[in-house]
């Protein structure tokens, strides 16, 4: 199949790579996103993701039990460095070309964050990780998924999770909960769906990007989702409905 988008953006949660276990890295998980990925690069799609660090720590959490949230926000952006190096692993595995760039700067580890260096990437057909956020406290690794989507020129951030899109109550505790085929941003933040935060959506709204939830752990979705397959909820503006 080809990509009907040419340029994307993956946002993964931390909490994608812990398997079944409560913490860390699961590395039947990683094998199985390596698969994933690899059949997503054959698509033609130039890849660029985001991860996140639920597995590992969670800023928010740690400043409402009394830490500093600065201090705490920055420690969440070091763990999603840690998850970056882990994908790299996986997808060097798989013979996938893949480098990680992070927005803190530690040169002995990875590259820093440059829009021109990860252009340069994407362009020779390399996958980019974006380890640490936006670089920022107080932002979600959403915002930062939109923000690195619209910067390196990206069709659609793709969001994956454990449900197969957006639904009005959670799925995996009421088993009544609709789902929706297609939102657009208003909708979204007007019923406080919990997709992605009020800022990364708002980014998005502003900027006309598209947003695709989908179901990490069914193969082939995000190859399928690339292509144009109907695959889990689509975000997007009045106008492109």
């Amino acid at each position: 199949m080809k990509a009907k988008y040419k340029r994307i953006l993956l946002k993964l949660s931390g909490e994608s790579l812990m398997g079944k276990g409560d913490f860390g890295i699961c590395q039947d998980t990683l094998g199985f996103v390596g698969d994933e990925i690899k059949k997503l690069v054959a698509t033609g799609a130039q890849i660029g993701v985001v991860i996140g660090a639920g597995n590992i720590f969670r800023g928010v959490s740690m400043a409402s039990r009394g830490m500093n949230r600065v201090a705490a926000d920055n420690m969440g952006m070091l763990a999603t460095v840690m998850n970056a190096l882990a994908l790299e692993s996986a997808f060097n595995k798989q013979g996938i070309e893949t480098r990680v760039m992070s927005s803190i700067a530690m040169p002995q580890v990875c590259e820093s964050y440059s829009r021109q260096r990860a252009e340069h990437h994407l362009n020779r057909g390399r996958v980019v990780i974006f380890g640490a956020g936006s670089g920022n406290p107080y932002f979600t690794t959403d915002t930062a998924a939109v923000l690195r989507g619209l910067e390196i020129g990206a069709e659609v951030v793709m969001k994956a999770t454990r449900v197969d899109g957006v639904y009005d109550r959670d799925p995996l505790k009421d088993p009544q909960a609709v789902k929706f085929d297609s939102l657009t941003y208003g909708e979204t933040l007007q019923r406080r769906l919990k997709v992605m935060d009020s800022t990364a959506i708002s980014l998005a709204m502003d900027n006309d990007i598209k947003i695709m939830v989908f179901n990490l752990h069914i193969k082939n979705s995000i190859a399928d989702a690339v292509c144009g397959q109907p695959v889990g909820t689509i975000i997007q503006g009045d106008s492109d409905e």
